[in-house]
């Protein structure tokens, strides 16, 4: 994580009415994250929230003793990561990571504690983002459980293509499958069947989305589920891809 200058485009913060913004005007610093980058690991105290820009996007993973991996949460400008619910100690549960590089808002944990105290909207809208977070880990848990690998990987496709609002996506099927759970071998064949279908197409490195509505069709019902709810708790912040 390195400083940065200029605007970052997040819309959890845009949402925010002028007066809560101005409670956190000086606080927040603008950031560019490294793809990869690690923000930290479980029991580290998280100390910072971090609100991804515009095609920057970050990942709870789980991992494993035996060195499995699976991830539990996409962030992108939609959100934040990090210490964002409780004051105090907040010891991570999972590893943050860096699935895309970007831009960032990073502000301090005990700097946003102390903005909530003066404003019960600035809570509430925190709390409500809190709420589709912890919905998006649940949705996550039965997804994984009761959907086949397919449907799984469009739907997250789908999530990735929404976070960055752009066709081209800067994903290798080895890091797919790591956020994914499984098998590079089973992501390969996967994407291979998408690919047939006309809904992908990839190079090296890069899965560029052809036919979103042909993806959405292949996906689980679990990405619109997530997205409704969303929108019902926070209208207009996850955003919207045409396609």
């Amino acid at each position: 994580m390195r400083p940065a200058a200029g605007i970052v485009t997040n819309r959890l913060i845009v949402a925010l009415s002028v007066r809560n913004r101005r409670l956190l005007d000086g606080r927040l610093h603008a950031v560019t994250l490294k793809k990869v980058e690690v923000l930290f690991e479980p029991g580290d105290d998280v100390v910072n929230v971090l609100f991804p820009g515009a095609g920057t996007i970050a990942s709870l993973v789980v991992s494993m003793r035996d060195g499995a991996t699976a991830e539990a949460a996409m962030i992108g400008q939609e959100g934040a990561i990090g210490g964002i619910i409780s004051a105090g100690d907040k010891p991570a549960f999972t590893r943050g990571i860096i699935q895309i590089a970007g831009p960032a808002w990073s502000l301090a944990t005990d700097d946003l504690e102390e903005a909530k105290t003066h404003s019960h909207t600035l809570r509430d809208h925190v709390a409500r983002y809190a709420d589709c977070l912890l919905a998006q880990v649940l949705q996550s848990v039965a997804c994984n459980t009761i959907h086949d690998i397919e449907p799984r990987l469009a739907r997250w496709l789908l999530a990735t293509q929404d976070r960055i609002g752009a066709s081209e996506l800067h994903l290798t099927q080895e890091f797919i499958a790591e956020m994914l759970g499984v098998q590079r071998t089973y992501v390969t064949r996967i994407v291979g069947n998408l690919a047939k279908r006309g809904a992908i197409r990839t190079t090296r490195g890069t899965v560029v989305i052809v036919d979103r509505a042909l993806l959405q069709r292949q996906a689980c019902e679990c990405y619109a589920y997530l997205r409704r709810h969303f929108e019902r708790l926070l209208p207009g912040v996850y955003g919207h891809v045409d396609g």
